[in-house]
């Protein structure tokens, strides 16, 4: 689609062009077997290779003519005769070719057919031209032989390769910072009112969820990167009946004193109660995940149904847009949606919660920036997924772009809902 087009092209991608062109018809020959071509990759990705948008399965081509029974996997029948001029296309000058001996090579074409006698053990020459690629025992790139190995192998290796979505969160997925600003109302001629008034409602379900079941008044001064990242002062001790208010765990000094940064920690008693908590709250996260409104109580239940559904016709579906292409992404088995938001990390999991993300992220794929900053999140994220994974990053801001531009990672800007619908329907054609 032309968003498509336009937004990738910004990042310096070009969009769709075709990768391998079909080679030419063999005119000299008069004897040949079944046709067949070769179809042109239409997506440009961020290793150099084109995929066809719309091909059946990862190796199926429509326009693949069927060999005969009696033939292998690329074995074609030979010719019994054949011109020097008719490979000129696909050997280099410094290629010496195992059918011909390189003292019946001359400058100009052969005119008498030479007779092709086939050996019993033909050895291949390795060939060091600049042309030939590395591993490949002499076969020239440019071959029609490299062409057809190489290119069904590589994009069998792009399609098992595994892709990672990169997501803001923040007027990305959700519309919650701009209502409380007045700047969505703004820009798309919304009444403000209205809107800051769904804003401040929202602020305070966050909060509130935040502070009654997910333990944000112990952790604001303690906030994490990652939710396991005290799993290792956790001895796992049973927590079924374990009394979260009465352990002590806030001195009397506050506990700000003991988490000013990430290498400053209390005692092993103290480090440990903080680890109880991050597991508790991975517990209930995973618990309700799915069911929000058995965590937030049958008081609360109607009316956090009745905000999101007003905010959703006041934002004109953007959150059902996001959820589209998170569930596209999902429903593929190499693919992983992985969440970076500048909220910290409590609120943000009471964020995801009640905007019902929770199917959508694993607790494991959310990391709070606030701390580190995005750059160093994203060498995270990097990190636990290897740097064969492909990675594609998708938000709004000019911290993620960057950090994406630095880290040669495509970037797809949200700025306004026609992004998310050009997002969703480029997942759909498999264009990402």
């Amino acid at each position: 689609s032309a968003d498509l087009r336009a937004v990738m092209a910004a990042y310096g991608q070009t969009q769709y062009s075709p990768a391998l062109q079909s080679a030419g018809p063999y005119t000299p020959y008069t004897y040949h077997t079944q046709g067949y071509s070769m179809p042109s990759y239409n997506i440009k990705t961020e290793d150099g290779l084109s995929h066809s948008p719309g091909q059946n399965s990862l190796l199926s081509y429509s326009n693949f003519s069927s060999t005969p029974p009696s033939q292998g996997l690329y074995s074609y029948s030979t010719p019994s005769h054949y011109s020097q001029s008719q490979y000129s296309p696909y050997y280099n000058t410094h290629y010496n070719s195992p059918y011909l001996a390189s003292s019946n090579i001359s400058p100009s074409a052969i005119t008498t057919p030479i007779p092709y006698q086939h050996p019993e053990h033909p050895a291949v020459v390795p060939n060091h031209s600049p042309e030939s690629h590395p591993g490949t025992d002499g076969w020239p790139a440019s071959s029609l032989y490299w062409r057809m190995i190489y290119y069904p192998l590589s994009i069998l290796f792009i399609f098992l390769s595994l892709r990672v979505f990169v997501w803001d969160l923040d007027e990305t997925i959700i519309i919650f910072h701009s209502l409380l600003t007045g700047s969505f109302s703004t820009r798309f001629g919304k009444d403000s009112s209205k809107a800051v008034s769904l804003g401040l409602w929202m602020e305070e379900m966050i909060f509130n969820l935040a502070d009654s079941r997910l333990f944000f008044n112990d952790l604001e001064e303690c906030d994490q990167v990652h939710i396991d990242d005290v799993a290792s002062d956790d001895n796992g001790q049973d927590l079924s009946m374990y009394n979260f208010g009465t352990d002590g765990f806030q001195s009397p000094a506050g506990a700000g004193t003991l988490c000013l940064g990430s290498g400053v920690h209390g005692g092993v008693d103290w480090m440990r109660k903080l680890a109880f908590r991050y597991r508790r709250v991975k517990e209930i996260y995973n618990t309700y995940k799915n069911n929000v409104g058995g965590l937030v109580g049958s008081p609360k239940r109607e009316e956090w149904l009745q905000l999101r559904r007003e905010m959703e016709v006041l934002t004109d579906l953007w959150l059902t847009q996001a959820v589209k292409a998170l569930a596209l992404i999902n429903s593929r088995p190499n693919c992983v949606n992985v969440l970076v938001t500048t909220t910290q990390l409590i609120p943000a999991l009471s964020k995801v919660l009640l905007y019902g993300l929770g199917s959508a992220f694993p607790i494991e794929n959310i990391y709070s920036a606030t701390k580190t900053g995005k750059e160093s999140c994203f060498e995270r994220v990097a990190q636990r997924f290897g740097r064969r994974a492909v990675y594609v990053v998708i938000g709004d801001g000019v911290e993620e772009e960057s950090v994406a531009k630095k880290k040669n990672m495509p970037f797809w800007r949200v700025s306004c809902r026609p992004d998310l619908e050009a997002l969703s329907h480029a997942l759909e054609l498999d264009y990402l």
